[in-house]
């Protein structure tokens, strides 16, 4: 393969210095914590204060998304008649949480429900003539979905043309038509007054359940209960963590620490996450991943039943089947990856856009595939199963391309599409794809030639070891939830000599992927992680720069401070 595209090359930047009068404004709180906080856009203690409690925005508690006063309605009558409510969602972590938040909500309720998730394979994602034909021939009078339908308009009218009243809930950017459904809730349609426009499918989901709540005068029902599930499909679809997000992550995470969901203490056992600590990066990197395994490899259904049971033998031998399959999903990954790379840089020139197509990649897997080229050579990514008859494609970019606006170019070529800045995917005729190809091609040349794309990684202090002291952790922990649109904290320590133990400093992992490593600035010693930085040790220098975030590390009942490391330069560079 000739690739000359370099894998790992990262810009450092350091946030903009404090200015003196928000200095003094802070200057009850840690220097270091000023400055992290300034840079999150907070500069008076009362500011502070309200970040540090994650509270709901004042906005949200006064304003109604247009839409949920019909909705309610309608369902509070399909409950008190007995009519069949069908839940229809989707196989991502996102949608199988909705699907069994609401579920769950109109059970207790007293309600005839149904939870309805389609295959990705067989029917692809959200609404399709087959289910609604099926749905309509079980006698559904009523179809509620969540995180999908926004973008269904013909499939609304044959909803209405069967006999069967639509709901929807999605939180995905409506196209150029409405749906014409009874209800629509969706705060980016547009004029709806809600202020709180980011929240994932889950979150609408939750606040159609506690609109039903009063409504159905349900006072028995707790809505906290369900804020497990609410924080798993939040994190899991990478909403970003401010304002109401923030809020109902915090108290969600709250209610995963306590859950007494047994599927979820059985998710939590076979990823070794302790219930009591968990954080939003456990759901990220843990919880999230095995979720989505189930919808990735076969059916999503696995995923649902195991948020639904209570029975302890039924939630192990899910959660254990979903650990097999994750290992499977990961593997088919890295196989995906390694063979795209391969089809994408076959030429001598490298690609400012990388894609990569083939009739053996799974279409479940592509995705996390396309995600991992974009990461490793910041480029805009699509990686694409080829049918029979259609290429089914997901795309993933950089900030400096927005994919889905790329897409919308090409509509004309294309069966459908949808997505976000940084995440879409597509389906086109396979007589299309070459001159889909071509035309993306020229896209990405007219937008990022003449470029330099490298990715920059922010830091918000630049600190001599020594000063990272362990008294800045519970500011640190008052910060979480911590991901997208609200990151950690980023350091920067430079000129630390590397500790040459063959036990402080080895590769950890499959393949030797991670870096373990201790490093000093002579003052203060610090044992340091260091994921996918594996590559690194043959050629690690005495002396390197660090950029990292601060944690505390718990292993086989110890707990220690610990450097994650993000990226590592030689102090000489």
């Amino acid at each position: 393969m000739t690739n000359s595209l370099i894998a790992g090359e990262k810009t450092w930047q350091v946030e903009s210095l404090i200015p003196p009068y928000v200095d003094v404004n802070l200057s009850d709180y840690p220097r270091v914590i000023r400055q992290i906080l300034y840079n999150r856009g907070i500069s008076t203690p009362e500011e502070v204060e309200a970040y540090f409690r994650a509270e709901v925005p004042e906005g949200t508690r006064q304003a109604s998304m247009i839409g949920m006063e019909d909705a309610v309605k309608r369902i509070g009558y399909a409950i008190h008649h007995q009519e069949r409510i069908v839940v229809y969602g989707d196989y991502d972590v996102d949608g199988v949480t909705a699907t069994a938040l609401l579920t769950l909500v109109l059970e207790a309720m007293g309600a005839d429900v149904h939870p309805y998730i389609p295959n990705r394979f067989d029917e692809g994602y959200g609404l399709n003539v087959e289910a609604l034909q099926t749905l309509a021939e079980d006698n559904t009078n009523l179809i509620i979905t969540v995180d999908c339908g926004i973008r269904s308009p013909e499939e609304a009218r044959y909803a209405r043309q069967l006999g069967m009243d639509l709901i929807i809930t999605d939180h995905h950017h409506p196209g150029d038509e409405l749906p014409d459904a009874l209800a629509i809730i969706n705060p980016k349609q547009q004029n709806d007054p809600y202020p709180e426009k980011e929240l994932a499918g889950v979150g609408l989901a939750y606040k159609l359940a506690e609109a039903l709540i009063p409504y159905m005068e349900a006072h028995y029902l707790n809505i906290d209960e369900y804020m497990d599930l609410v924080a798993l499909g939040t994190v899991a679809d990478l909403a970003p963590l401010v304002g109401e997000n923030r809020a109902i992550v915090r108290r969600g995470l709250n209610s995963l620490r306590f859950t007494r969901r047994q599927g979820l203490l059985s998710l939590m056992g076979v990823a070794r996450v302790v219930p009591a600590r968990v954080t939003a990066m456990d759901i990220g990197y843990a919880l999230g991943p095995r979720l989505n395994a189930a919808g990735r490899l076969d059916s999503a259904l696995t995923a649902l039943e195991l948020l639904l049971t209570q029975e302890v033998s039924d939630a192990g031998y899910k959660a254990q089947f979903l650990e097999i399959q994750n290992r499977e999903r990961q593997k088919i990954t890295r196989e995906i990856q390694q063979k795209a790379e391969q089809l994408a840089f076959s030429q001598e020139t490298d690609p400012l856009l990388i894609f990569a197509v083939h009739p053996e990649f799974n279409p479940g897997v592509v995705g996390l595939a396309a995600s991992r080229l974009s990461e490793t050579y910041y480029r805009p990514a699509i990686v694409a199963h080829q049918g029979e008859s259609e290429t089914r494609g997901s795309c993933r970019s950089i900030k400096e391309f927005h994919i889905t606006q790329a897409l919308d170019l090409c509509k004309d070529l294309l069966v459908r599409h949808g997505g976000h800045a940084a995440a879409a995917g597509f389906t086109v005729k396979n007589e299309n794809l070459p001159e889909l190809r071509s035309r993306l091609a020229e896209i990405a040349a007219e937008k990022l030639e003449n470029r330099i794309l490298k990715p920059t990684l922010v830091a918000d202090v630049e600190i001599p070891l020594h000063q990272l002291v362990p008294d800045l952790l519970p500011y640190l922990d008052k910060m979480e939830p911590t991901g997208y649109g609200n990151r950690q904290a980023h350091f920067i320590s430079r000129d630390l000599h590397v500790n040459r133990d063959a036990y402080k400093t080895r590769v950890v992992g499959n393949d030797g992927a991670h870096l373990k490593l201790s490093v000093t600035d002579g003052l203060i010693t610090y044992d340091a992680i260091a994921f996918r930085l594996g590559h690194w040790y043959d050629r690690l220098p005495n002396k390197v720069d660090l950029l990292y975030t601060f944690e505390i590390n718990e292993f086989n009942g110890r707990s220690y401070l610990q450097l994650n490391i993000k990226d590592l330069k030689p102090s000489d560079s």
